[in-house]
């Protein structure tokens, strides 16, 4: 997927309008539009790379950078149970692939996941 058809790029680009729930140097969290849980948002580099091995290729401090939001939300929110996805690759679930990481919280979780 090129940079000008991602809708994360034209998100963070501002084409596409998304409250940003939380924002680093690096990131931006924005509510899933479609959600499995009663909070689901998407931590998403700035930074376009397919899947989150190939960004920790490019720049492996942009990693921390998702998960310094995933702490800002959680702690913000008062989150203490939740469940963190990457997906990588249309078999694991992947439908738009720009890296972006899964935070999924409010209910309870099986194991495993299907």
């Amino acid at each position: 997927m090129s940079e000008e058809a991602c809708i994360f790029c034209k998100i963070i680009a501002g084409v596409i309008p998304a409250p940003h729930l939380a924002t680093n140097d690096e990131a931006i969290a924005i509510a899933d539009i479609s959600p499995v849980a009663p909070t689901h948002y998407l931590i998403v580099p700035r930074r376009h790379e397919e899947n989150a091995v190939a960004l920790h290729r490019g720049n492996p401090a942009e990693l921390g950078a998702l998960f310094a939001l995933v702490d800002e939300l959680t702690s913000r929110e008062g989150i203490a149970d939740y469940r963190l996805v990457f997906n990588t690759g249309a078999g694991a679930g992947q439908s738009v692939f720009h890296a972006h990481l899964h935070l999924i919280a409010g209910r309870a979780f099986s194991w495993p996941p299907g």
